[in-house]
């Protein structure tokens, strides 16, 4: 069979190669993204597979592919809301995600930003870049993660990875979760909910899907709710939070700090190599921010993640192509 992939990054070449070799199939490695300039590119493949966050959404794309014949579109992603589930579903088109790549990955991605803030580094290396300032301050005394609690909103795979991550180094954990997991239960000391998690989380850390009852999850009433020395971490998607009420709170000082592996408008520029006028001004406002940390949506970049979020890909694809039925199908 043949199978085409957008979004392609010099660091999946390896492993997309190597799952040719392995299964005998073709496999051709695009760069550009799937929309509508390079959708004719599909035209005589089997089967696609993505990876972006920009939209899916023209009509004429979906069509498209139920005239080439495409049976599936596969996202080498946890998240697929770059995809329009009712125009996928009216073209006969299935989806699958790849909802295990690596959950260590980005729940270490997590930890690195917390700690980085816990820890005040980005307040001190302000201080002695731009004031040659190398004093032990007493207002950068800092804490340890043991006297904290961390509230994991999604007790997903991603959460309950994150949870573990926590627990282990001593932290009291608690969750925001719709199920409570068995799988993570024994790393969470309390299932409690969103109000309770904010007023008493010192560091919130998000593992949630973006959906409509997720977007701006968190905006100006809950960083009011939240302790003036409290840390948000996101490592899920861009518009679960607010970004203008996010920096309104850092700069009020209604929170302590940010770590963000991702931002509302991240389509615009991030895995894009931009010019300085096209980078937006709440990103620049941000990131000059000693206690913000910001990452362009590379949490997963790991050797682990990259390999399994091909070769899984392109796993389910052949076998949806077979007939067969696959657990990374998504149901909607």
């Amino acid at each position: 069979m043949k199978l085409i992939m957008f979004g392609v990054d010099d660091k999946e070449v390896p492993y997309a190669k190597e799952w040719a070799a392995k299964t005998g199939n073709e496999v051709k490695l695009v760069g550009e993204q799937l929309n509508s300039s390079t959708i004719d590119l599909v035209e005589g493949f089997d089967g696609i597979s993505v990876l972006q966050t920009s939209k899916i959404d023209d009509p004429a794309i979906y069509t498209k592919l139920k005239q080439f014949g495409i049976k599936q579109l596969s996202t080498r992603t946890a998240g697929f809301d770059m995809f329009d589930l009712e125009l996928a579903k009216n073209n006969g088109l299935k989806i699958t995600n790849v909802s295990i790549y690596s959950p260590r990955a980005i729940a270490e991605m997590g930890l690195t930003h917390a700690m980085y803030l816990l820890r005040r580094i980005g307040e001190f290396k302000e201080r002695m870049v731009n004031d040659a300032d190398f004093r032990w301050s007493k207002d950068l005394v800092s804490n340890e993660i043991y006297n904290q609690t961390v509230a994991v909103i999604g007790l997903g795979h991603i959460g309950g990875a994150t949870a573990q991550i926590y627990k282990a180094l001593g932290a009291r954990v608690i969750a925001v979760t719709r199920e409570t997991s068995v799988v993570y239960a024994p790393y969470v000391d309390a299932f409690v909910d969103l109000e309770t998690a904010l007023t008493e989380a010192d560091i919130i850390t998000l593992h949630v899907p973006l959906t409509s009852s997720t977007e701006n999850m968190f905006a100006a009433p809950q960083f009011k709710q939240m302790k003036n020395n409290a840390i948000l971490i996101n490592m899920a998607r861009g518009k679960v939070v607010n970004t203008n009420d996010l920096i309104a709170a850092l700069k009020d000082h209604e929170i302590a700090g940010a770590g963000l592996d991702t931002l509302g408008d991240e389509t615009t520029y991030f895995s894009k190599k931009v010019s300085p006028e096209e980078v937006p001004a709440d990103f620049k406002e941000l990131v000059e921010m000693p206690n913000v940390v910001v990452t362009p949506h590379v949490a997963f970049m790991t050797t682990t993640a990259v390999r399994n979020m091909v070769q899984v890909s392109l796993n389910d694809i052949a076998a949806i192509i077979e007939g067969k039925n696959v657990k990374n199908e998504v149901r909607f």
